[in-house]
């Protein structure tokens, strides 16, 4: 299954210290995207240690990294609270697995290409508000010092599908609340987290060597987890609020510090197999994760300094392969990763192995280091996930697009609107097809093309390549506003493609209008079309 060059052990020099870099950048990721889908880390970890051990293994990418994405938290967050509401998801592990199932058969019937038929602007209309409403779930994280804010207004944003008018306006009142709070722990810690990732952001920190390989969510896992513990140390004599208390940092389940596999692993409820709402969230994650996946496989072959081409119907195969065994022991979705992928690319990697060696890494720093990893407070991960959010925005790709493309700028508002108002499936439902009519309306108006021969003193009708149904109307209307004793000539010499219903509005023109209105009529390039007789009859 796997290509012998792609996993050669000669480069371990190089491979080594780029799986040591994607361990970094990793790590605190899949924390923070687990913490975002209101699941415990546990999970986020699983998903990528499989992405690194298992999809790497079957796949065809030579620099491609797998493991939790941030494209997929608001599927996560609505599965859950659809299919198990206040359960363990084993629900929506079954649907996890199932999706993983749906993705090995795409790949399978060879529909890798699945991903080129999607708009360009429909997908970045569903990363954007995904990317949206990432940001806004984080703000029980940014305010969860607050001691004003209680249980019940905590979880009314965490559980929340939709972003209302009433749940904005409690969002706005808590965070002022908040913030008017100068002893809230929490949002200093925020703030700092945020203002590392920004640094890191700016070309004189990424043109550093030193930079490079130190990733910014690392630092500030690093600085807020330190400030975590200073504001607890120094906080617990005096009762101030500045202190975090366990409920603000990363919960690891008690099973992963003893070292107890049998409730380690949680498995999916099989007897949930006939609900429709399982299959619902299995083909929503199967199909998203596939175009984030396939997405992510073009931008890193254009990344990649050999130029190779990674097979999409590989890279499905192995992406399903990963989400089913995900699945099967309570781990979130996975998709191939481009900040990982990236990650992998600038720090020199040279094979597969700087893949499976981050993996291993995942593995060993969850049974290694426990204790460390629940330092971590979950206003650093809001920090990290806001900057991801933001990313996911493109709002310099949105504001282009508004001048080179207003109708691609309309169908990623349309989207982002939607997806917030309704649901993420609905929402990219609504943006593709309001895509799929601005396609058919230029369509519409491209089949063919009518002017005037000033020197002939006709009207010359030139068909493109394919003309179909879509087309009937413009032509009737055009052949309608031809005047009376005019001279018309027809090509058809570019067209492969003519349907049936347009050949009929030809014909009718040519035997019956043109008659009636003594149009002297020209067919070139008809034969491929029409029957002999009909063409010498004209």
């Amino acid at each position: 299954m796997f290509n012998n060059k792609n996993f050669s052990l000669s480069h371990f020099k190089n491979d080594f210290p780029a799986a040591v870099v994607v361990w970094l950048v990793a790590l605190p990721l899949c924390i923070g995207i687990a913490q975002g889908s209101n699941v415990n880390a546990f999970s986020g970890l699983i998903a990528g240690i499989i992405g690194g051990l298992v999809v790497t293994f079957f796949s065809g990418s030579k620099f491609g990294v797998s493991g939790p994405a941030a494209g997929l938290i608001t599927i996560v967050v609505a599965g859950i609270a659809t299919l198990d509401g206040d359960n363990d998801a084993s629900i929506f592990f079954l649907a996890v697995f199932l999706s993983g199932v749906i993705q090995f058969l795409l790949g399978l019937f060879r529909l890798g290409v699945i991903g080129y038929f999607v708009p360009t602007s429909v997908i970045n209309g569903m990363l954007a508000s995904i990317g949206l409403i990432l940001m806004l779930k984080q703000i029980p994280s940014i305010i969860g010092g607050y001691k004003g804010l209680n249980p019940d207004a905590y979880s009314a944003y965490t559980d929340a599908e939709k972003l209302d008018l009433h749940l904005l306006t409690k969002l706005w009142i808590d965070t002022k609340s908040a913030i008017m709070d100068p002893t809230t722990g929490a949002i200093v810690i925020f703030a700092i987290c945020l203002g590392i990732m920004l640094l890191w952001e700016l070309k004189f920190f990424k043109s550093k060597p030193l930079f490079q390989y130190m990733p910014g969510s690392l630092v500030a896992v690093v600085v807020g987890s330190v400030l975590a513990y200073l504001f607890s140390t120094t906080g617990a004599d005096s009762g101030s609020s500045l202190a975090i208390i366990a409920e603000q940092k990363v919960g690891l389940p008690q099973a992963v510090k003893d070292w107890d596999f049998k409730n380690l692993i949680k498995f999916p409820d099989f007897s949930h197999l006939a609900n429709i709402q399982v299959w619902v969230v299995a083909f929503t994650i199967a199909i998203v994760g596939s175009i984030e996946t396939l997405l992510s496989v073009e931008a890193t072959d254009k990344l990649d300094p050999d130029k190779n081409i990674s097979p999409t119907n590989k890279e499905l195969k192995a992406q399903g392969i990963g989400n089913a065994i995900s699945g099967l022991i309570g781990g979130l979705p996975i998709t191939m990763v481009i900040v990982r992928s990236s990650a992998n690319i600038n720090a020199k990697a040279k094979t597969q192995w700087s893949a499976i060696y981050h993996g291993i890494l995942l593995l060993i720093s969850v049974f290694t280091f426990p204790t460390l990893l629940e330092m971590i407070p979950t206003a650093s991960l809001a920090a990290i996930l806001c900057v991801l959010g933001f990313k996911l925005l493109k709002l310099k790709k949105v504001i282009e697009m508004f001048k080179t493309d207003i109708q691609g700028a309309i169908v990623i508002i349309v989207t982002i609107t939607a997806v917030i108002a309704t649901d993420l499936l609905t929402g990219v439902g609504i943006g593709f097809a309001l895509a799929m009519f601005f396609l058919l309306r230029k369509n519409y108006e491209l089949a063919f093309i009518s002017h005037i021969d000033e020197e002939n003193k006709k009207t010359v009708i030139s068909f493109a390549q394919i003309v179909s149904f879509l087309n009937k109307g413009a032509l009737m209307q055009t052949l309608q506003d031809i005047p009376n004793g005019s001279k018309v000539k027809m090509s058809a010499k570019k067209c492969h493609t003519m349907s049936n219903e347009i050949l009929e509005v030809i014909k009718d023109f040519r035997d019956i209008s043109s008659k009636i209105n003594n149009i002297d009529l020209e067919l070139i390039g008809f034969d491929k079309f029409l029957p002999s007789d009909d063409i010498e009859s004209s």
